[in-house]
């Protein structure tokens, strides 16, 4: 998963008891999943809250090997931390890591076997999980006690990791974003009821959480020979493919999500080119190869400031990037020591970025 902060906290989740060595992944039944609580200041770990894997689980084989078990990303309202950890269900903890409730939204794997990754998304007094792989619904649980208040079957357009997301309208409507692999849907967050849907031509999965940008919700996803990208304006009522797809086109990445900065959108595609798109027409400014190898070489997101980027890969270090419509690398920075994958995406705060590996969280500033 990727780090979040609130304040002189860092939050994120690992695993721990099985699946921590390729070539001997040991025995199920000691698969704990784990939300640490760690100061942003000192590294020092203040609280570690695990739970015991639910069996059977997704053995630790195929493409599970390339993120593992606690791949969601959590979140936090300022006052509780919720994570969601697959077959054990969905948890909320306060800040002195007391768990409030834990709440299981299935405990299935689907045929292909990759377990699942989607990161929780809070609305209201409402946490929004994406459950495919566990059930093939999307569930929104209750702050309070984590019951359902509503679901939405998943089941019809295929195979989804991405994280639903929330997009905001000038008529101070809020409409929740879910991409499957040959729909976009358009949710009321209060009720699960679809407002609006488009059809999409992706193939496969939906790996990335879609962009949601000045009126517009950026979706890429599919898989092999399926994968594609398109612009959808918020709004509307029932099938909107003809009226509000914007643009759509083959430029697109797989796992990463893309950023906006300064008028434009970057990202960083799974086998290492760099991308920067006109978010108003789709036509790309640049796409230029990092020297990067491997199919897999990237699954974080781009990190942004004012005139940098920051493009972190799994095994070949971090690139800067300028925030501007011609390819430019500006530095290229490598943690030598640690030959473990970098899957999650930076976080920021006072100054100071944020890195995880599969072994380490690193703080990197002043």
């Amino acid at each position: 998963s990727s780090p979040i902060v609130l304040g002189d906290r860092v939050f994120i989740t690992c695993y721990s008891g099985y699946g921590v060595d390729e070539d001997n992944p040991g025995d199920p039944s000691q698969l704990k999943r784990h939300l640490l609580c760690v100061s942003a200041s000192t590294g020092r770990v203040l609280w570690d809250q695990s739970v015991v894997g639910v069996l059977p689980e997704v053995p630790f084989k195929g493409r599970i090997l390339e993120h593992g078990y606690a791949s969601h990303t959590p979140a936090t309202d300022g006052q509780h931390v919720y994570a969601f950890f697959g077959k054990n269900g969905v948890l909320a903890y306060d800040l002195e890591g007391r768990q409030i409730w834990q709440q299981s939204v299935g405990t299935n794997s689907d045929r292909l076997k990759w377990g699942s990754a989607s990161s929780v998304t809070l609305y209201k007094d409402l946490v929004l999980v994406n459950a495919y792989d566990e059930s093939k619904t999307l569930y929104a649980l209750s702050k309070q006690t984590g019951k359902p208040a509503w679901q939405q079957d998943l089941a019809g357009p295929g195979l989804s990791f991405a994280t639903p997301v929330l997009g905001h309208l000038p008529d101070a409507r809020t409409e929740l974003i879910m991409a499957l692999p040959t729909e976009v849907w358009g949710l009321n967050p209060d009720t699960g009821k679809k407002r609006w849907w488009i059809k999409t031509t992706m193939k496969g999965i939906v790996t990335g959480t879609p962009l949601i940008h000045q009126g517009r919700a950026y979706v890429h996803g599919g898989g092999p020979g399926g994968l594609s990208s398109l612009a959808v304006h918020l709004g509307g009522s029932g099938d909107v493919t003809k009226t509000h797809v914007r643009w759509s086109g083959g430029a697109a990445a797989s796992v990463p999500s893309p950023t906006p900065c300064n008028g434009l959108l970057f990202w960083v595609t799974n086998d290492g080119k760099a991308c920067c798109q006109d978010p108003h027409t789709g036509k790309l400014k640049y796409s230029q190869a990092l020297p990067v190898r491997g199919r897999f070489a990237v699954y974080a997101s781009v990190l942004s400031t004012s005139n940098r980027l920051y493009a972190v890969t799994r095994q070949q270090g971090c690139f800067v990037l300028a925030a501007q419509p011609e390819f430019e690398i500006l530095a290229h920075n490598q943690l030598k020591t640690d030959n473990s994958d970098f899957n999650g995406s930076p976080a920021v705060s006072n100054g100071r970025l944020f890195l995880r590996s599969n072994r380490y969280l690193y703080c990197i500033g002043p």
